[in-house]
Formats: C-alpha cells, structure tokens, sequence
C-alpha cells in the first residue's frame, strides 16, 4: 500500500541490461529478482495490490495494421491467457513517436484499454479475477519490432484466487484510494518515458 509516499516515487528503472528504460513508481518490484522471467520480458509487480507492468518485445507483425494494433494485441492476450468475458473499452489513433525514429523509420504508437476475467498462474476458471488492462503497442520499424507495454490493475478479485491471500477479496480497492499513483497514470508514464539507449538489443532480443 502506499501509505508511505516514498513508495510512489518514481524514477527511470533500466531495462534489458539498461539499453532501454522506462520511468514508473518504486513500488513496483522486479518479478525476475523471484522467479524467472522470459528474455524478452521485463516483469515489475506490487504484489501488496496484484498490479503489474509488463514490457515485451515481440517480432513486428506487418500483417496487423497500424490502426488498431493495440486492439488487437490485447485481444491477443486474452487468448492466450484464457481469458473470458474480454470488452475494449477504449482504443487510441495512431501516434507518432518521432523519440524512437531508426534508419529515419518513424515509430508509431496506438493503445487499448480492456476488461477481461482471468486467473493467476497456473490456476483454473473457477479463480478468475476480473482485471483491467492497459495496452500500448509501440511499433518500432526500424528494427522490426512491435514493444507492448502493458498494466494489469485488478477489479474484482476472486475468493478462490491466490491474490485474495494477499489484497483480500470482493473490490479493489483503486490505486488513488490508496494513496497510489493510479494504474491509468502508471501506464501512461511508463509508455511516454520509453527510451532506447541501445539498438543492437532488437537484434537477438526477441523470441
């Protein structure tokens, strides 16, 4: 929780061996310093509030247009989680992101916010929780790179899932309740702030 505000300081955090970063809260904790975490992610979680924040890198899918990436990435993710129940509730136009232009290859950026059940881990539908997500697909085209940058921020959390353990069931309590930078907040920081400090990272990064 964030009664105390030096856990919502935020600061620039380095990611993949620091030739990227990004800025968001201090009390968001590197998930590989407890398990392991795939190469081409970066995984930061409040476990006191079962948020999270996840940075991939995935191949640039060139069949999925700029318009809607986000979208469709999320609905993506909806898939491979098992997800049910999955609404957009809201997507963004296309951006450019002139801060991440290679080889004179503009960046372009989208995003989608959804809602979805989905369980923890290797748990089975019976503990979904219901969550909201944030989605930002960066599409990087100079390195033929989509980046997500994606928030979990839970909505409900159900009695048979393991988050219950920690932040209780029924109602999450919202991030700005609390006393927290809100999860929209968190997202919106960590999107804008990306910066890559070193290219060659794309070339063996992705899966």
């Amino acid at each position: 929780m964030c009664a105390k505000m030096s856990q919502d300081v935020v600061y620039q955090r380095p990611l993949f061996g620091g030739k990227i970063s990004s800025t968001f809260p201090n009390r968001f904790q590197d998930v590989s310093d407890i398990r392991q975490v795939p190469d081409h992610q970066e995984v930061f979680a409040d476990p006191s509030r079962d948020e999270s924040l996840i940075v991939e890198l995935l191949e640039f899918k060139p069949d999925i247009a700029d318009d809607g990436s986000a979208a469709w990435f999320l609905q993506d993710l909806a898939r491979e989680q098992d997800a049910e129940g999955t609404v957009v509730i809201e997507q963004s136009g296309v951006l450019e992101a002139p801060g991440l232009m290679y080889n004179n290859i503009p960046a372009v950026v989208t995003t989608a916010v959804g809602q979805m059940a989905i369980s923890k881990g290797r748990q089975g539908r019976e503990a979904q929780n219901i969550v909201k997500v944030y989605l930002a697909n960066l599409r990087v085209k100079g390195v033929d790179t989509d980046v997500l940058i994606t928030a979990y921020e839970p909505i409900v959390i159900n009695p048979f899932s393991e988050s219950a353990d920690t932040v209780g069931a029924g109602m999450a309590v919202p991030a700005s309740q609390a006393g927290c930078m809100s999860m929209d907040e968190v997202f919106k920081l960590a999107a804008t702030s990306f910066k890559v400090y070193d290219w060659s990272l794309f070339d063996a990064s992705r899966p």
